[in-house]
């Protein structure tokens, strides 16, 4: 049975959020201050403890407040969603909360069955997290449950107790240092040097004595000997990156140490001996290289011993939520913050899924540093995903560009709701939002509100028939269409779409809102839309809420 507790000095706001979350089948712990809370957090997760899969905390409360208590939390169980709630609505509460890691915050008072469904959002968004955070205890290094990754995982359990020469191909970003550095750390040599070279970085000039390393006064600068890139890995792993782009007089060098275990220090005379495993990798073709003459064939033989290819991101789509959560919880420890959470697989996360990815799993990695410097919130929604992600919905079925243009925010300048498509708009929002209170409250549109002594106005407005107001959004459109055509040609710079678009975005918000009296995280879940996408379009739209 999953665990809830709620944190919260005021007896009456236990009481109702514990019987009700008792009938939905949690098994609840009230708490009336955070000093008992982690006195029992701690006991909870101790081995053998049963810890909570999500909490609910009010902010001001004897003793410590409900972010600090969060923050010592959150130091020990980094995926525990933490909901807080305060009859204290202002900016700075929020932001420290946000800021300390909180799930979700819920102002006071609040409807009962939105808590709820909070809650519930909570409990499945911990389990996910806990889910992933055992994965990479087990799988610090490299990540993927899809075959294609399987397949190399198998791989580098069989080559584990081998030496033998390794040529590793794939797409740029795809991993291919990884995967040298998982088959050094697992092999015999795993305590000795893993010396890594990118041989496209160094220039041609300077490779020879990077490779090999030079003898004093072998040419104009080398004022002192120098050991090379085989002599630091001695007894380990040379990785030698881009092979592919190796100059040919290097290849001959190469292909010598390969076939005897021998080289010479540039300028040197004396020969000295390798004990180096080589694993190269490249992203080209080096087969359509040797045809072309820029690749030594008794080279590309000497090295394509045992062949590993890596898929591209595209490929194994399906472990791209596994990565992104990786990336951002790796990114928020070098930043020094919470990690960001991404919304359900309907949202961003299928979207982050469906994306090409020509930059593979690097790209997936800069995104998710990206979103954890840039994201406004803790959850990451698909109107904080970069713009080159976004534009995916543009390629959905009809009617999508609508939603492309709400998460892109591209409309600069507020209008006022029109009276015409908008008066119809309104009764059907009012229709929508009210059957929406009746269904999930039972008692005439009102909703049963905690942590106040009032109520809530039922929806105004006339009901109309479904669509009435798309009826007069065509008559509208016809009109000013034919006025457009009675002027002459079509205009060069018409602002037509970005008007119509505005006034339908602010009828439905302005609506929503005086729905929810003002109430903006009620009016988001209400209208299926994500709380930092109204909370931007209010600014943008200039309404006054």
């Amino acid at each position: 049975m999953d665990a809830v507790w709620v944190v919260d000095d005021d007896q009456s706001i236990r009481w109702v959020l514990e019987r009700a979350l008792s009938k939905e089948g949690y098994s609840v712990k009230a708490y009336s201050d955070a000093r008992e809370a982690l006195s029992a957090f701690d006991l909870a997760i101790a081995p053998g403890g049963n810890p909570p899969q999500a909490i609910i905390s009010d902010v001001r409360m004897p003793g410590q407040s409900g972010v600090q208590m969060l923050a010592r939390m959150k130091a020990r169980r980094p995926a525990l969603p933490v909901i807080i709630m305060t009859a204290f609505t202002d900016l700075d509460t929020a932001v420290q909360a946000f800021q300390s890691g909180a799930f979700e915050y819920l102002p006071k008072p609040f409807d009962l069955s939105q808590a709820l469904d909070l809650i519930r959002r909570a409990v499945a968004e911990g389990k996910r997290e806990a889910a992933v955070e055992e994965i990479l205890t087990e799988a610090p290094d490299m990540l993927g449950q899809a075959p294609a990754m399987q397949e190399v995982f198998r791989a580098i359990g069989r080559l584990s107790q081998s030496s033998v020469t390794v040529l590793v191909t794939g797409e740029s970003g795809t991993g291919k240092e990884l995967v040298a550095r998982a088959l050094h750390r697992h092999s015999p040599r795993a305590n000795k040097p893993f010396v890594a070279l990118n041989t496209a970085a160094i220039p041609r000039d300077l490779l020879e004595s990077e490779l090999f390393g030079h003898e004093r006064g072998a040419f104009t600068g080398a004022q002192a000997m120098r050991r090379g890139r085989f002599e630091q890995a001695e007894g380990g792993t040379l990785f030698l990156d881009e092979i592919g782009d190796m100059p040919p007089e290097l290849q001959t060098r190469l292909l010598r140490v390969l076939s005897d275990g021998h080289f010479y220090r540039v300028g040197g005379h004396s020969p000295l001996r390798a004990d180096v495993r080589v694993i190269a990798a490249t992203h080209q073709a080096l087969e359509a290289r040797v045809r072309q003459g820029l690749f030594r064939e008794d080279l590309f033989h000497r090295l394509n011993v045992i062949r590993l290819r890596l898929p591209a991101l595209r490929e194994r789509p399906e472990d791209v939520p596994l990565l992104a959560r990786h990336f951002l919880s790796t990114s928020s420890r070098s930043l020094g913050t919470d990690p960001k959470r991404l919304t359900d697989a309907a949202a961003a996360v299928n979207l982050l899924a469906r994306f090409g990815w020509p930059g593979n799993v690097r790209q997936l990695e800069n995104v998710c540093h990206w979103l954890n410097v840039m994201a406004p919130a803790q959850t990451v929604d698909v109107g904080d995903l970069p713009p080159e992600i976004r534009e995916l919905l543009t390629d959905d079925a009809h009617g999508r560009e609508l939603v492309a243009a709400q998460v892109n925010g591209f409309h600069e300048e507020g209008i006022r709701a029109g009276a015409g498509i908008g008066e119809s708009l309104v009764s059907e929002i009012h229709a929508e939002l009210g059957n929406d209170d009746r269904s999930k409250n039972g008692v005439s549109g009102h909703p049963v509100l905690v942590g106040s002594d009032a109520g809530s106005d039922a929806g105004s407005g006339s009901v109309t028939g479904p669509g009435r107001w798309g009826i007069q959004l065509e008559r509208e459109v016809d009109s000013l269409l034919n006025a457009q055509c009675s002027e002459g040609d079509p205009p060069e710079h018409s602002d037509l779409m970005d008007r119509l678009v505005r006034e339908f975005e602010t009828t439905l918000l302005t609506t929503a809102l005086r729905h929810t009296r003002g109430r903006r995280i009620e009016a988001a879940q209400r209208l299926g839309i994500g709380r930092n996408t109204i909370t931007r379009k209010i600014k943008e739209l200039g309404i006054e809420d």
